[in-house]
């Protein structure tokens, strides 16, 4: 058994998704394809547009064998906590041979050799220096490479997903992994791109189009994804729309002070004052976003600690990794790595909602919040769902 590991969003799996899942048994020989997936917040700050549930559903069918979450804790947070967990759930397995990830690259030494450069004294001074004149992280990061090394790093930091993958480097690096990192090229539409090819578009092209219910989207996914949306819309389950709670944050956001949103994940510089003040005035979520934004502090970084003041997530609810594997979906080579994992994992499998009970303190913590999150996020589908949803939604065996 070789197991190769994505750590993904899948929302909604696509045709991309798809071909990387049939490039990466093709070209590593993998037999098993394991996917750690985000739950049902993601990393733009906001809802994923389907249930967890669904999108598991959606992995299996479109090529994954077992379905991992990445509790919200992770997957609605910034680049290098995204990777660093995702990497520390397979760590913990025990039993992954492999990270895939795509990137514009596709060249797996290129990667390695920025990720060296990105770590070289001259450009962690540079950065530095980037920072205190007010750049975000990212413009500050991809300056200083340029001006230390040229195009050719400069180039490679461009791509998001490239940055996203020397993340998943660092993580590796980080943890001692053993895991061996593989990168496919990405087909198609870039990262957020509005642009579309024959056969390919990015995720947020096709959410665009999924909800402005336009047909189009369904030639950009397997017919697996469609059925299984077809199927959740008729269950009043989707869309999920962040858009329904936008009087419930802007009521919350208007409630809590500025030191209570200080205490949110990635917040510095006296931000929460600024996003404080632009909840007073702000008519929509979206323009609470817009008044908030500065040239140091992205869209996506407002987003997400707007998220988490709401929710309620603090900086000191990050006490350590994931402190369990959550399985949502299987298949019977699912059932293959699952049991392999029991034998292997350092941390504790739940495959039932009993499992929950005998978790330590910090699994209950985290177990608690995904919770909390959960019975939020059901009030996002067409039609308000009950709570305990976590503990009432079974694994999907396919």
């Amino acid at each position: 058994m070789k197991i190769a590991g994505i750590i993904s969003e899948y929302n909604p799996l696509h045709n991309g998704h798809k071909y990387q899942i049939e490039k990466t048994k093709e070209l590593t020989g993998a037999t098993h394809i394991i996917a750690v997936m985000s739950s049902n917040y993601v990393q733009r700050g906001e809802t994923a547009l389907i249930s967890k549930w669904a999108r598991a559903q959606m992995a299996v069918e479109g090529g994954v064998d077992l379905v991992v979450e990445l509790p919200t804790l992770w997957s609605s947070s910034y680049a290098q906590r995204f990777a660093l967990a995702g990497v520390e759930l397979m760590n913990s397995l025990g039993c992954v041979d492999m990270i895939s990830f795509g990137s514009e690259s596709g060249n797996i030494d290129e990667l390695i050799a920025c990720r060296e450069a990105l770590k070289s004294e001259a450009v962690e001074e540079r950065i530095k220096e980037n920072l205190e004149i007010g750049l975000g992280y990212a413009s500050a990061r991809a300056e200083a490479i340029g001006t230390v090394y040229g195009n050719r790093f400069f180039d490679i930091l461009s791509g998001a997903n490239n940055t996203l993958g020397i993340e998943y480097l660092n993580a590796l690096e980080k943890t001692d992994s053993k895991i061996q990192p593989f990168t496919i090229t990405r087909t198609g539409a870039a990262h957020d791109s509005v642009i579309r090819s024959e056969n390919f578009a990015s995720a947020s092209e096709i959410r665009r189009m999924m909800i402005a219910d336009e047909k189009d989207w369904q030639r950009y996914v397997p017919q697996s994804t469609v059925e299984i949306y077809r199927c959740e819309c008729e269950k009043n389950l989707a869309p999920c729309l962040m858009d329904k709670l936008d009087f419930s944050v802007l009521c919350c956001m208007r409630q809590l002070t500025a030191e209570d949103i200080g205490t949110a994940p990635d917040t510095s510089e006296g931000i929460e004052f600024r996003i404080h003040d632009a909840a007073l005035k702000a008519h929509s979520l979206e323009e609470l976003y817009s008044k908030a934004k500065t040239r140091r502090y992205s869209h996506s970084r407002i987003r997400r600690i707007i998220l988490h003041a709401f929710l309620g997530i603090r900086e000191d609810n990050y006490k350590d990794k994931p402190p369990y594997a959550h399985i949502l979906a299987m298949n019977d080579s699912g059932k293959e790595i699952l049991k392999k994992a029991k034998e292997t994992a350092s941390l504790p499998i739940i495959t039932k909602a009993s499992d929950f009970d005998n978790l330590d303190g910090y699994g209950k913590e985290v177990f608690e919040i995904e919770n909390m999150c959960t019975d939020v996020y059901s009030l996002t589908p067409p039609e308000i769902q009950p709570c305990g949803r976590e503990k009432t939604n079974g694994i999907i065996v396919i």
